[in-house]
């Protein structure tokens, strides 16, 4: 009987292919690319889909160029840029960029993201580099894309222990290949990070990436361009404006924008609307930006008052503290994380901000403490300035510490390392560079910004106390006030509403802010809780 036999070779080839790399999960199939070839079937991508980055468009106009007639570059000796190095926050579009490029230039585009390369197995990721570049090879004029490559073109040997293995053995292979012995006609590289400070010097070099293209948020009139991509597909209310949707979304990224719009959609899809209104972009945007609202939530008439007052106290000190962005509007409705807040928005981007506003950002942290002490008395303080108290302390600090606002200590940068130690284990190896006198010092000084601002909160809302318990009753009446509401409050008028607004239910009351990055931070965000 040879069944038996027959049956054992047949087994012994299957593995015998399997080990050979002839499937992609076999063996060997692990030191394979995972590199995707993206076709038209996935959508084909071109610059008239990006908007809000005219001078990263220009600046990978020469790539589109040099892949659509490289002739013309040659014949003047010149040699187009090997890699391209997108550079920018998280959403701003560095994805689509690279993949407009190789839609305007109809070349092959492989994209692969840079934790792709790493595996459990020792020398996978040089191997998959190296099978990369020979599909490119194949495929040439092409375009090769990495997704986050900071994964893997971390500084080498920056970590506790001097780094990982594989990984370095990884970016060694990839640095080759970019530019080593053997050159890769006909092949760009195209690559983005949000942490340009992480990657290691030999990737930067020229012959490389030789460019970085910062991609950063949008001005207004990016904002404009964006908002008009993304409502293309949309039917819009002839009372929608991006141009009034764009000054009210400083800080926001394309990602945020395109949300925005789809949140404005979803909205109109749930109240049975045929067209997308105006009124559902405000709704959106103080969804995207506030958290939705949680009226579910059941409060006693104690805990609403109390915040009630504390919001009250966040907005009366922003409205009396100089160069203070305008309250956009307040509520005791919880949203998101936070169960009450005051969101302002500054009338215009901002690139930087000065002393003053810095201090006026303080005072109106401690603003809503400062009125929980004056109206219930010191004993009955609660734990919902928390996070105010946070963000205060860590804006102070970055302004003692980073900044040089304090006479003690000059213009010395006392920070360690910005408070970016992206390597594990960097800070047990790096000795302290500040004294226990200096320490000490820096303590002091951020105590008095601190109490600076309690003092000022206090003067503020003890000299407008009549005004400050006025409106923390509108917002026991009405729950949720825009800034045009309060200042017709404060005026002596009843807040204009449609009358077939709904009254809201009860709101608890605020317990938390969302948390900023470290110093000023040009991004619309909620004030106070």
């Amino acid at each position: 009987n040879w069944f038996p036999f027959l049956l054992l070779i047949g087994v012994w080839i299957f593995f015998m292919r399997q080990m050979q790399g002839g499937g992609r999960g076999g063996a060997m199939g692990f030191g394979k690319s995972k590199a995707r070839l993206l076709t038209e079937h996935h959508g084909r991508k071109t610059f008239d889909d990006v908007a809000g980055v005219d001078e990263a468009k220009e600046e990978l106009q020469e790539v589109v160029d040099f892949l659509k007639d490289p002739s013309k570059f040659q014949r003047l000796g010149g040699k187009i840029p090997k890699g391209a190095l997108l550079v920018g926050p998280p959403g701003t579009g560095k994805t689509l960029l690279a993949r407009a490029v190789a839609g305007e230039a109809n070349v092959p585009f492989f994209t692969i993201s840079g934790s792709d390369f790493v595996e459990m197995f020792v020398g996978v990721g040089a191997s998959r580099v190296r099978d990369m570049f020979e599909q490119a090879k194949k495929n040439a004029p092409c375009i090769i894309f990495i997704d986050e490559i900071d994964a893997v073109g971390r500084s080498r040997g920056a970590g506790l222990g001097g780094g990982n293995d594989e990984r370095e053995q990884t970016l060694n292979q990839l640095l080759v290949e970019m530019d080593g012995f053997e050159s890769n006609e006909g092949i760009i590289l195209i690559a983005a990070t949000n942490r340009p400070d992480v990657l290691d010097p030999a990737l930067l070099r020229p012959g490389r990436f030789d460019r970085q293209v910062v991609v950063p948020n949008p001005d207004i009139t990016g904002r404009e361009k964006i908002l008009k991509v993304h409502m293309r597909d949309v039917p819009l209310g002839s009372d929608v404006d991006a141009k009034t949707i764009a000054r009210g979304t400083p800080g926001f990224s394309g990602a945020d924008l395109a949300n925005l719009v789809n949140e404005a959609a979803l909205l109109a899809a749930r109240r049975n609307k045929r067209l997308v209104s105006m009124q559902e972009f405000e709704d959106a945007k103080d969804k995207v930006m506030m958290g939705p609202e949680r009226r579910s939530m059941v409060m006693s008439e104690k805990e609403k008052e109390l915040t009630a007052y504390h919001e009250a106290g966040h907005a009366l000190v922003a409205m009396n503290v100089p160069e203070s962005d305008p309250v956009h509007k307040a509520t005791i409705i919880p949203r998101g994380r936070a169960l009450g807040m005051v969101m302002r928005l500054p009338e215009a981007d901002k690139l930087s901000e000065n002393y003053t506003q810095m201090t006026s950002f303080l005072a109106i942290a401690m603003g809503g403490r400062v009125a929980e002490e004056l109206k219930f008395g010191k004993d009955k303080i609660t734990s919902g300035a928390s996070s105010d108290i946070q963000q205060a302390t860590r804006m102070a600090r970055a302004m003692i510490t980073r900044w040089g606002f304090s006479d003690k200590l000059g213009t010395i940068d006392y920070s360690d390392d910005n408070g970016q130690n992206v390597f594990l284990g960097q800070e047990i190896t790096r000795s302290k560079s500040i004294s226990g006198s200096t320490a000490q010092i820096i303590e002091e000084e951020v105590r008095r910004l601190i109490d600076e601002a309690n003092d000022t909160a206090r003067r503020i809302l003890t000299e407008k106390k009549k005004d400050w318990e006025t409106l923390a009753e509108g917002l026991l009446e009405y729950e949720t006030l825009s800034g045009a509401e309060i200042d017709d409050l404060l005026k002596g008028k009843p807040p204009s509403r449609p009358e077939d607004d709904p009254t809201p239910p009860q709101a608890p009351p605020s317990s938390a802010v969302p948390t900023t990055d470290e110093g000023p931070d040009t991004d619309p965000e909620p004030q106070g809780a």
